[in-house]
């Protein structure tokens, strides 16, 4: 047999096509492994330095015992309570400002007058801290809940507005020209071309927006509330309950993981085509 005919016959004989997805599958099971164990592994350092006093349980108290106060908050109530709380507040506060911005931020990616016309205002007001402000959106609103809502709303509104209008500059020029020689309206070409072309720009601003809510709220809850989750973390911090304060932050941390996992399924539900 010749050399020529030896490698005809390796290349005409391929490895077996189930070889390669069967190591794909063994990496991708090693990696959810190694994802779960990694966090797992760091509880079990942490609690291991508390009980050989390495670490000041006074500043960093054991995962067991943050378990047991996050357990017992739960059972009275008070947890859930002020999940609740706070989840209303930044829900009406992202409602408010993901809305005015995904509407605004469609408009300036449509038109360049209203783009000439915002970019500076932009430009100027979004590099302020949002929880600079705060003091003076209390001093309008006062210490009740809408002050609550406008400080979130206010910090979700120009994370939307920016990548709604990026999204829309992003399609191409030939699917609004289209729309507008077939004698589409402006809002017709807002809802059919602009919003659906967008949509993945928009869902990061939404996801952006979301974790900024997060912050504000327990910013705003520091100062001026009397429930919440952020409520929970100054009191605790307050009266040196270091174990609730931990259940705090830990709810939060929780929350935002949720959150975006209900994103990407809302997102893969409405752009299919995107995956």
């Amino acid at each position: 047999m010749s050399i020529e005919q030896g490698e005809a016959i390796r290349i005409s004989n391929p490895p077996e096509s189930g070889e390669q997805p069967r190591s794909l599958g063994a990496g991708l099971t090693r990696e959810r492994v190694v994802s779960i164990l990694s966090p797992l592994a760091l509880l079990l350092l942490w609690e291991g330095l508390v009980r050989t006093r390495v670490l000041d349980v006074r500043f960093f108290p054991a995962p067991s015992q943050v378990l047991g106060t996050l357990v017992s908050l739960n059972l009275s109530g008070e947890l859930p309570q002020d999940v609740l709380i706070s989840l209303s507040r930044i829900a009406a506060g992202f409602a408010l400002g993901a809305g005015a911005g995904i509407a605004l931020g469609l408009m300036m990616g449509v038109s360049r007058v209203i783009r000439a016309a915002v970019n500076p205002l932009v430009g100027t007001i979004y590099p302020i801290p949002k929880i600079a402000i705060l003091p003076l959106v209390m001093l309008i609103f006062g210490l009740g809940e809408p002050s609550k809502y406008v400080i979130v709303a206010i910090g979700v509104f120009f994370l939307v507005l920016l990548n709604t209008a990026a999204g829309v500059m992003n399609i191409e020029k030939i699917y609004l020209d289209v729309g507008r020689n077939f004698g589409a309206r402006r809002s017709d070409v807002l809802l059919t071309i602009a919003l659906p072309g967008a949509l993945p720009f928009i869902f990061t601003g939404l996801r952006l927006g979301w974790g900024t809510g997060l912050l504000l709220i327990v910013a705003a809850e520091f100062i001026s509330a009397r429930s919440g989750i952020g409520y929970l973390i100054w009191t605790s911090w307050q009266t040196f309950a270091v174990e609730e304060m931990y259940v705090g932050l830990i709810t939060i941390s929780a929350l935002g993981l949720i959150s975006f996992a209900l994103f990407d399924v809302l997102e893969r539900w409405l752009i299919p085509w995107k995956t």
